[in-house]
């Protein structure tokens, strides 16, 4: 089985490309592997390899500009002066292998792929006339500024995960003890007293007491009143029998006088026309 440089293997399991690569076959000086625990001093002649041993995991990389910035520092190249022929070509391997295995996945490699061959292609041609005085774009130049931006964000994020968070890396302690709490009341200004003054007056304008008196009033005794008033008399007005300044209880038994009398056919109560003054006279002649 073909193997992948070493420098596309990070975090490979030793043991597997110990085996896989033809390095010498003993190991601590001892024996070439451990089984259980117990070494093994010759390699069995019926080990099985499977075919996915050497599987390269393509989710440690988070996408081309990842795994392209992973090649260029893992070579210690410069990114503003970058080697285009041979990271080109480590990176068409890349692809080559993970084409066979998630073709998906490689959609997005492959496009990557084919930029760094157009910045070979166009590094190749000669360059273009420009104006007097203004310097030849570096085709390069773009492939830069994606990866410093990118690198930028990537070592971000990786402080911003180093700091501990609150809820995954700790918790807040919170210790609830009733006797240690003192009630703490709210400070009271000068304002809010007078605040809560006004509403205790506004509301007690809303409150007010009226005593009613009992005024004992006899219809018997204001209807001799209105027999008296008519004696002596023959006629006199409706409106002369009433005393307005005894208030309205005196004025209301008074009518109630006049009904009763005017029930019991003692009085008579006159009028010319419609519309005229209405006269009150005895029905009856005294002795």
């Amino acid at each position: 089985m073909n193997t992948l440089p070493d420098t596309l293997l990070p975090g490979a399991d030793e043991t597997a490309l110990t085996l896989a690569s033809g390095m010498p076959e003993v190991v601590d000086h001892v024996a070439v592997a451990r089984l259980y625990g117990e070494p093994l001093f010759s390699m069995p002649q019926d080990l099985y390899i499977p075919p996915d041993a050497l599987e390269v995991f393509l989710e440690a990389f988070e996408g081309p500009l990842d795994l392209l910035l992973y090649l260029i520092r893992k070579q210690n190249f410069n990114i503003l002066d970058i080697p285009m022929a041979g990271v080109t070509r480590q990176y068409l391997v890349y692809v080559e292998e993970i084409r066979s295995r998630n073709l998906e996945l490689a959609a997005e490699y492959l496009l990557m792929a084919a930029m760094l061959i157009e910045i070979k292609s166009r590094m190749l041609l000669p360059p273009k006339k420009t104006a007097e005085g203004e310097e030849v774009q570096d085709p390069r130049a773009e492939l830069v500024r994606r990866l410093l931006e990118y690198e930028q964000i990537k070592l971000a994020s990786t402080r911003l995960n180093a700091v501990p968070q609150y809820g995954r890396d700790f918790l807040k302690a919170q210790v609830y003890i009733e006797q240690s709490l003192q009630p703490r009341f709210p400070d009271v200004h000068v304002v809010d007293l007078q605040e809560a003054w006004a509403d205790i007056l506004k509301r007690a304008k809303l409150v007010q007491h009226h005593k009613i008196s009992r005024e004992e009033l006899s219809v018997r005794e204001h209807m001799s009143i209105v027999l008296r008033k008519l004696q002596g008399q023959q006629f006199v007005e409706f409106e002369k029998l009433f005393d307005a300044d005894k208030g309205t209880p005196v004025l209301v038994v008074t009518f109630i006088a006049l009904l009763e009398l005017a029930k019991e056919t003692l009085i008579e109560i006159t009028q010319a026309e419609a519309f005229a003054p209405i006269y009150v006279r005895l029905a009856y002649s005294p002795a």
